[in-house]
This record gives structure tokens, C-alpha cells and sequence, in this order.
């Protein structure tokens, strides 16, 4: 009765915090440069666009179309005034299209059509700068996913706080290349997937919890009916190693399938379960099943936020001969952020383990309050409720 206590209480003290374990706030930005033309278009949320302009005029939490298509002109001009296109140094004209709307994984999107008038677009020697700063002031997470086709080939990049400005080559074989700061090289596009493969693993709440809740009992053996303190370190690293591997391939297998696009599954449906993995991973620290075979729930439970991972790569629409690229670098980043984070826990828990802090404080009291937090995150997520007034 007093951890169920524990459990409801835990649910209304961190149940504001619901929103955070969504999928980033994402921009899907595609253009095609050729024949000294530029054309494309720009997919931003409207839940972004609704936080900035508040798109909801009747407040009924629903932004339906009306609302959206009596409010075009002025997302289109609060869109193109943080977008700026230049070739050679020349300044480009951005002009938007008419209102159209599209699904995404994570909810509806506005699609806003582009055609980029530039003075020297596809001339022998042209570099293309974008300059990136949509919702900078607002949502430093935030960030644009770029899709560049061009004679010099298809180029990936992620837009945002941390790379505002960014120079790509728009024919091939020429010194443009040298002189876009090698942007869209090969090297560069791999080394930005792992730098995104490791904000999304440290951004993604969901994920962290559900690792840290197979971790937290990796320092204890479960031995007559209660968590006993490992004795060597080694055992633990063993533990650790197992889990970490069987989630590793686990979502290694789905990321792939769904980037791919060989397994799709709804949004809402993956974003519910894993909220569920977590609760469950939790439990089982308090009210062991699977004492002794967590790899086994961590390679399960994988598979499904393997499908979580795959969200940002989807929804980016990589060429073929990008995805590879896309797949391996974006997994390496995922793993090197997992590797930090037990590098960061194992130490500190192993040296804790025997003090009544972290044998009821961490592991039965954090266990019931990530349980609680995820259980509110599945009740948003399933059944699509809110728990912020905004």
C-alpha cells in the first residue's frame, strides 16, 4: 500500500513533465537545385507553429484546417524571414507557395512549397549557403533536417543552434566543392549523424529511463526474495554488458527495418509502448520477473524503441545512396551516447550499492518514480490526453 502510495504521488509530481519525452521538434527542409534553378519544400509542425503563433484561435486544443488556412501568410512569412539562401554570395528570393498539410510520424505538418530565385544558381563554380534559424529563439532543440539534391549529388544535413550556416557545392567537379567547407561531404554527413544519433539518445527522456531502469539492479544479485550487493565489479560489468548488447542489437535490427521502410508502425503506436517499457522495466525492479533475464526484456523492449530511433531518418526521406551512410552513422551516435551514459551510472553505483540510499532510495524509490513518470507518458500517448494546461 505505501508504494502504491509512493507511485500515485510520483505520477502528479512528475506528471507536467509529460511533453518532454516526445519526438525533437524537427524541420523537414528539401530542395532540388538544376539548371541554375532552386525549388523544394519546407515541412514544419504545425504543434511548432501553434507554440509560436498560436494557431488555435478557439482554444479547443485542435488545429483544424480553417484555423491553419486563414493563418498561411503569416506562417509563410514568419518561416522564410528565419530561411536565408545565398549562391556565391549573392543573395537568393525566397517565395512560399499556397497551404498544404501533410502527416508525419509525430502529427501534421505544413507544407510549405518553395521556389528560390538566385542571381547565379548553377554556374560553374556555385556554392550554396543556407542560414537556419527557425524557432533559434524559442526552442534551442530545435532543429531543420536538410535534403539537398544538386548535379554534385544528394547532400544531408541537420540545420539549427549548433550549425546555423552551412555552404554546399552545387556542381560537381569543380573547386566549389573545396570551398563549400566541405558541408555535404561524405565525412561530414556521417560525422553529423552520429552528432544526432547522440543528441537524440541524451534528449530522448523514454530511452535514457528505460536503460537506466535495466541498470539500476546490475549492481545487486537477486538472491532470498531481495536485491543483495554484487560483490565484484566484474559481475556487474558482465551484467551490464549483456543488456547493453541486447539492446544494441535489438534496436539496431528496427532502425534499420524502418528506415529502410521495410516495417513501418504507427507513431502512437510506438511512442505508447515504449512509454510502457519503461513502466514495466521499472516495475520489475521492485517486483522482480525477470530478475535474472534482463538482456532478455532489454532486447524485446529494443526492438520497439528501435522503431522510435527510426522516426528522425524516416520522416527525412533519404535518397538510397544516402541511407547507409544515415543508418550507420546515426546507430554509431546512439551507442556512443548509451556508452556515456553507463560510463557515467556503473561507477557511482557500484560505490553505492551496499547504503541503505541507494538500495531503497535509488533503486526501489527512483524505480517507482520513472514508473510513475512513464505512466503518465503512456496515458498521454495512448489515449491522447494532456497534462499541460498549453
Amino acid at each position: 500500500m505505501r508504494a502504491l502510495r509512493f507511485l500515485c504521488a510520483a505520477a502528479l509530481a512528475t506528471a507536467a513533465f509529460a511533453a518532454s519525452a516526445h519526438k525533437p521538434s524537427d524541420s523537414y527542409l528539401t530542395l532540388r537545385a538544376q539548371g541554375g534553378q532552386i525549388e523544394g519544400q519546407w515541412d514544419i509542425a504545425l504543434r511548432d507553429l501553434d507554440y509560436a503563433l498560436g494557431l488555435d484561435a478557439d482554444g479547443d486544443g485542435q488545429i483544424t484546417w480553417g484555423e491553419v488556412k486563414s493563418r498561411h501568410a503569416e506562417m509563410a512569412a514568419f518561416a522564410s524571414a528565419r530561411l536565408a539562401l545565398s549562391v556565391d554570395g549573392q543573395p537568393c528570393t525566397l517565395a512560399v507557395g499556397g497551404q498544404q498539410v501533410d502527416t508525419h510520424t509525430d502529427g501534421a505538418y505544413t507544407v510549405m512549397p518553395l521556389q528560390v530565385a538566385c542571381p547565379s544558381a548553377g554556374g560553374a563554380a556555385a556554392v550554396l549557403e543556407i542560414a537556419y534559424s527557425l524557432f533559434s529563439d524559442i526552442d534551442p532543440q530545435h532543429r531543420g533536417l536538410l535534403n539537398l539534391a544538386t548535379p554534385a549529388g544528394t547532400r544531408t544535413a541537420v540545420l539549427g543552434p549548433q550549425a546555423p550556416k552551412q555552404r554546399f557545392a552545387l556542381v560537381a567537379g569543380t573547386g566549389a566543392e573545396a570551398g563549400a567547407a566541405e558541408a555535404g561531404s561524405a565525412g561530414q554527413q556521417f560525422a553529423t549523424f552520429v552528432r544526432e544519433g547522440v543528441w537524440h539518445i541524451w534528449i530522448g527522456f523514454d530511452h535514457i529511463l528505460f536503460l537506466l531502469s535495466l541498470l539500476l539492479p546490475a549492481v545487486g544479485l537477486w538472491a532470498g526474495g531481495r536485491w543483495q550487493p554484487a560483490n565484484r565489479l566484474r559481475d556487474s560489468l558482465w551484467e551490464v554488458l549483456r543488456i547493453v548488447t541486447a539492446f544494441t542489437l535489438a534496436h539496431s535490427i528496427t532502425l534499420s527495418l524502418a528506415t529502410l521502410g521495410w516495417v513501418t508502425l504507427p507513431s502512437r503506436v510506438v511512442e505508447s509502448t515504449i512509454a510502457a517499457s519503461v513502466v514495466l522495466a521499472a516495475l520489475n525492479n521492485v517486483w522482480p520477473v525477470f530478475h535474472g533475464r534482463r538482456w532478455l526484456v532489454a532486447f524485446v523492449f529494443g526492438l520497439i524503441h528501435g522503431f522510435g530511433f527510426a522516426s528522425v531518418l524516416a520522416d527525412l526521406g533519404l535518397p538510397k545512396d544516402a541511407l547507409a551512410l544515415a543508418l550507420v552513422g546515426f546507430n554509431l551516435g546512439v551507442e556512443l551516447g548509451q556508452l556515456a551514459i553507463v560510463a557515467a551510472f556503473l561507477p557511482v553505483a557500484f560505490a553505492l550499492r551496499r547504503t541503505l540510499f541507494y538500495r531503497r532510495g535509488v533503486l526501489v524509490g527512483g524505480s517507482l518514480a520513472i514508473a510513475a513518470l512513464a505512466a503518465a507518458w503512456f496515458v498521454e500517448r495512448a489515449f491522447e490526453v494532456s497534462w499541460l494546461p498549453f
